[in-house]
């Protein structure tokens, strides 16, 4: 297959707006394509590389200037092969060597495909973003029920390797996907209730409701004496959270999977602020601030996979093998106990609560609402597309952010509104030297940014609006912080945006 086949799909697919049109496009594609070629095709419409991160920056990038080829005539393989080779340069003169190894492959591209390999390699083809459609694309080209390869793609944690399993040997081959101690799992994430009442209704009482922690996700892995920490986006840390590794080799078991979060204390026993406990995972080494685990869920015990046991059944496998270090829950409570549970997580500096199925099985995303979160107030995680050049005491800081929610649908993030409430001063100074790291362009007054950094946004709610794309603005939105465990594809939807208009709507001037 030509790789002029892979830029016209990605253009074609970014040009619509409609999931079933992008499934079409990629299912189409897909078809044409060799077993071989199945993966790289996958990841690079994905917005990743089968090869990870290969060290080449946005900025060497657009720094080329190499004449586009008049035809077509370069091919998966053997791009695939190119980026094999910039990812294995290394040591001295690594830079020359890849402008060079760029260089020749840019030469043989055409112009659109160059306008393709510079949003790959640089990270502008929204990583992630098109996970959803093109799982649905995948197993429609395949001839698959979908259901096997979302599985495939939870437990194998790559997307485009469960795509190429799929083509090569069908649902037998994505059978073959299963628990690894070592290699983690997608993580199951929560919708935002209505109300805690609304959310014990929902599953008529039979619910856990846990603290939600102001913390970091975590899933730790052992087999017996090695372990295992990975991130949110499933990124090892192992080797920075020693007192982490400790304590789950303590544990009483010979293998464990155990989902959960981990946050740094005061000496009083609250929460330190977000960003102290995420300066952790960056970390090479143990610092003198020690985090601490609270887990709530267990999915793998002693030989025993979990996944597709309901919640109560895996609760008490928790209990069992880490019971001391679980996050206070209670299960089954009366609605009077669950309001007081609230109330006691908000008094210790926490969010809120997490409501849960118990009859929910572990599955990857949010899909359906089997965990709901509930907190006092509206917070979104949002992307931030451009931030605009401050005045009078901000001047020669970048400040107004200009957010988007997320397409679920793989489009660029649709812009929602702006804000420059709640920035500090630490705050300020950071953006003016993170954000160009990330800029694709600017003008006069504003700097504009890939896909690439999430932001907490707190706000008084949403209300209908012409001025943005979506139809909807934020009301009194203000940063909370920014999420570096949080990649742009787990940014909130356009859909949960819209989810918190009121049933009586409210003008642009905050009137009904």
């Amino acid at each position: 297959m030509l790789l002029n086949s892979v830029a016209d799909t990605s253009a074609d697919v970014a040009a619509t707006r409609s999931r079933r049109a992008k499934i079409d496009l990629l299912r189409d594609l897909l078809e044409r394509a060799e077993p071989h070629e199945v993966e790289s095709v996958v990841s690079w419409l994905s917005g990743e590389m089968t090869q990870g991160r290969i060290g080449v920056g946005y900025r060497t990038l657009t720094a080329l200037s190499v004449s586009a080829a008049a035809d077509p005539t370069l091919t998966v393989g053997e791009v695939s092969a190119f980026f094999d080779r910039l990812g294995a340069v290394s040591g001295p003169g690594s830079t020359a060597a890849r402008t060079g190894l760029l260089t020749r492959l840019f030469e043989q591209a055409t112009e659109a495909e160059q306008g393709f390999l510079v949003a790959l390699l640089g990270g502008e083809l929204r990583q992630g973003a098109l996970e959803g459609v093109m799982t649905d694309a995948v197993a429609a080209a395949a001839g698959l029920p979908v259901a096997p390869v979302r599985r495939a793609v939870m437990l194998s944690g790559r997307l485009a390797q469960a795509a190429a399993a799929a083509f090569e040997g069908g649902v037998d081959a994505l059978a073959g996907f299963g628990l690894e101690l070592g290699r983690p799992v997608r993580p199951m994430l929560a919708s935002p209730a209505e109300s805690l009442e609304a959310a014990l209704t929902e599953f008529d009482g039979a619910v856990s409701v846990e603290f939600k922690l102001d913390g970091a996700r975590i899933q730790v892995h052992r087999r017996d004496d090695t372990v295992w920490v990975f991130t949110r986006t499933l990124r090892d840390i192992t080797t920075s959270v020693p007192e982490l590794v400790d304590l789950v080799r303590a544990l009483p078991c010979r293998s464990v999977v155990l989902d959960g979060e981990t946050l740094a204390l005061t000496d009083a026993g609250r929460p330190r602020p977000f960003q102290e406990t995420m300066s952790r995972f960056g970390a090479r080494t143990e610092r003198e601030l020690l985090l601490h685990p609270y887990f709530f869920d267990c999915l793998h015990l002693d030989g025993d996979d979990l996944l597709d046991e309901p919640l109560s059944v895996r609760l008490e496998y928790l209990e069992r093998v880490a019971g001391e270090h679980r996050i206070p829950r209670l299960v089954r409570p009366a609605a009077a106990s669950a309001e007081a549970h609230l109330g006691a997580s908000l008094g210790h500096g926490h969010e809120g609560v997490m409501v849960k199925s118990l009859t929910s099985t572990y599955t990857a995303g949010r899909r359906g609402r089997a965990w709901q979160k509930v907190k006092p107030e509206h917070t979104l995680d949002l992307v931030v597309l451009a931030a605009e050049w401050g005045y009078g005491r901000r001047s020669g800081y970048l400040s107004n952010l200009h957010l988007g929610a997320r397409d679920p649908d793989g489009g660029p993030p649709i812009m929602v509104g702006k804000t420059f409430k709640g920035l500090t001063d630490a705050l300020l100074l950071w953006q003016t030297e993170e954000f160009p790291r990330h800029e694709t362009h600017r003008d006069e007054h504003t700097v504009y940014l890939r896909p690439a950094i999430v932001v907490e946004i707190e706000l008084d709610g949403v209300q209908a609006s012409t001025r943005y794309p979506g139809g909807v603005a934020l009301r009194f939105a203000r940063v909370l912080r920014y999420r570096p465990d949080r990649s742009a594809a787990d940014a909130d939807t356009i859909e949960t945006v819209r989810a918190l208009l009121p049933s009586t709507p409210v003008a642009e001037n905050g009137l009904p």
